[in-house]
């Protein structure tokens, strides 16, 4: 990550006006054939790729801001403690405050979906003061990135995709 230079790569988030809406029933839609296995693999590779280069980057920011001894203690806690947390990357504002980044990548435009699970959804809320989502996108070719502050409700249409059924 040494070759990048991240002071290129921020960009300003797109504003959209959130407008409560239902999502078409995919049963409505034409049928499509997909390899889950094979796109979980990709997803997998571009996220841990996303976040590596979201750790650099963030450890960056924080030297630009002087504050060079913390960028030191800047954590991958998905990778060190694992999934689940609610977030990828624990690090700080420039005063010693925690910040919680969540990484959504894509090699696609910034505009293009992404999927948050109701675990990063609910920590988001729940901890709006320091959390932020780094929304990076074309990260195959060139890549950029945007931020989101607070619960991603705020800015983000959140349509729910799937359902855990149980019994009892």
């Amino acid at each position: 990550m040494d070759h990048v230079d991240f002071a290129r790569v921020v960009s300003k988030a797109p504003q959209r006006e959130i407008v409560a809406r239902e999502a078409s029933p995919a049963y409505l839609r034409a049928p499509v054939k997909r390899d889950y296995f094979a796109r979980e693999a990709q997803n997998r590779s571009l996220g841990q790729a996303g976040e590596a280069f979201a750790l650099a980057f963030e450890r960056w920011r924080l030297a630009q801001l002087g504050a060079g001894q913390l960028a030191e203690k800047v954590k991958h806690a998905a990778a060190d403690e694992g999934d689940g947390l609610g977030y990828d990357i624990r690090s700080f504002e420039s005063d010693g405050r925690e910040r919680f980044i969540e990484v959504k990548t894509t090699a696609f435009g910034e505009m293009t979906p992404f999927f948050v699970s109701a675990n990063e959804a609910r920590f988001a809320r729940d901890h709006a003061e320091r959390f932020h989502l780094y929304r990076l996108f074309e990260f195959r070719a060139t890549p950029r990135m945007f931020e989101l502050a607070g619960a991603i409700d705020q800015h983000c249409m959140l349509d729910p995709v799937s359902f855990r059924a149980s019994f009892g």
